[in-house]
């Protein structure tokens, strides 16, 4: 194919193709974005034909796995597939949404009229121009599978519910969602199983709670400045909690924790070291979709998502920071505040409002095809995943006919990627061989 670049990588052979998609698939012959997708197989198989898997990645926001990154399941997954890492549209090197290419839009409103086109269903819907793209004039009907993590789970379902034609099988890990609740009920299950994370991580490293509160007295009573120059709040700090879901990042927080403070000529002072690790911990300039798009990955049914974390958050004090009682991290939950204090995310502050007050979402799944789905489904439920509630996603578990569950505290919410056995089960589960 012309868009093609082809190279080789520590054994594998990387093949990378762009095509353009409609911003809105209902108007074909409207604006359009490029979409970047990097085909990997093992060094040695390049010729032959082999079925393709597309990975579909959490988020939103987040850019496609890099074949260098750490990630069991890629090594594992290419054993028997060409392996597809496709860069949702808004993210790499699709064409991005950020605050600088957003600048070129007209006003918030626009900029949230634009925004509105990079859920779930709209990811789904390059991902089969994209399958058929591939497959080229012989093979445009053959379908692959998909392994979906986290938000990408939810991507699946969607697929599911849209295009079913596509899909050989679909794999997921930690990315059930509810089908039909409202992102209240999201968040209120979220802060209580984030609470819970705490009291884990606490227990495992009894003098974090010192440092934690020290750190949080310190910034109350100081001027602390980020390395982007914004002041660092409490509430902003307290993000950091966010790594506490994923095996990878749970033991890092403790790390970036104890060099906190060091020796300053008026006292104990924050490290230059633990601030650049907690930008990198709390900034969106990465991903600012992610917080853009959080609670919109939710909306459907005529409702408003309305800042649902920051309202629901009041459900539960312990969150608020008081000197009185230990401080507590917050999770997965973007709040309006946010738009305010990170630089990557305060021109998109307006556009966020409106998305917020957004009520005309579509449905992102359709009930009764996932009632008759036919395509072999296998999904990973992490017992004590702080991202997806294991309750909502049984629920949903239950309305995808041939959906087939496998419930496990073994692994955290990265569990495909920290371990390759959860990539090795859930195929042969999806297969029918066990």
């Amino acid at each position: 194919m012309p868009d093609a670049i082809r190279y080789r990588h520590d054994g594998l052979v990387c093949t990378d193709h762009t095509l353009d998609v409609p911003l809105d698939h209902d108007r074909p012959d409207g604006p359009a974005l490029t979409l970047f997708a990097r085909e990997v197989v093992a060094a040695g198989r390049e010729h032959e034909d082999l079925p393709r898997l597309l990975w579909l990645q959490g988020g939103p926001g987040g850019r496609a796995d890099r074949p260098s990154a750490p990630g069991a399941w890629l090594r594992r997954a290419l054993r028997a597939y060409r392996v597809v890492l496709m860069d949702q549209r808004g993210t790499g090197r699709s064409t991005p949404a950020d605050r600088t290419t957003l600048a070129g839009q007209p006003d918030a409103a626009a900029t949230a009229a634009y925004l509105g086109h990079f859920r779930a269903d709209a990811i789904v819907r390059d991902a089969e121009l994209l399958r058929r793209h591939l497959g080229g004039d012989r093979e445009q009907d053959r379908p692959w599978t998909v392994l979906g993590q986290s938000f990408g789970g939810f991507c699946a379902l969607s697929y599911l519910s849209t295009a079913p034609e596509g899909l050989e099988r679909v794999l997921i890990t930690g990315g059930l969602p509810t089908l039909t609740g409202h992102a209240d009920d999201v968040y209120r299950a979220a802060y209580a199983r984030v609470l819970a994370h705490n009291e884990r991580y606490f227990a495992r490293y009894p003098d974090d709670q010192r440092l934690v509160d020290a750190i949080a007295a310190h910034l109350d009573t100081h001027d602390v400045r980020m390395p982007t120059g914004e002041r660092l709040t409490v509430r902003r700090f307290q993000t950091v909690g966010i790594g506490l879901g994923n095996a990878s990042k749970f033991d890092a927080l403790h790390y970036l924790l104890e060099s906190a403070f060091v020796p300053g000529p008026a006292g104990p002072t924050l490290s230059d070291g633990f601030l650049r690790g907690v930008d990198a911990a709390v900034s969106f300039a990465e991903r600012p979709l992610y917080a853009v798009l959080h609670e919109p990955i939710y909306a459907q049914g005529g409702r408003a998502t309305a800042w649902s974390a920051h309202r629901i958050r009041e459900e539960f004090p312990a969150f608020a920071p008081a000197t009185d009682r230990p401080l507590r991290l917050t999770g997965e939950m973007i709040y309006p505040w946010q738009f305010e204090e990170d630089p990557a995310l305060v021109p998109l502050r307006d556009a966020a409002q409106l998305l917020a007050e957004r009520t005309d979402w579509p449905a992102l799944y359709d009930l009764d095809q996932l009632a008759r789905n036919e395509v072999p489904v296998a999904a990973a439920v992490y017992y004590d995943d702080m991202f997806v509630d294991r309750e909502q996603s049984l629920e949903t578990a239950a309305a995808v006919r041939g959906l087939r569950p496998w419930i496990t505290n073994t692994h955290a919410h990265d569990g495909v990627r920290v371990d390759g056995a959860v990539f090795d089960r859930l195929l042969a589960m999806a297969r029918g061989e066990i």
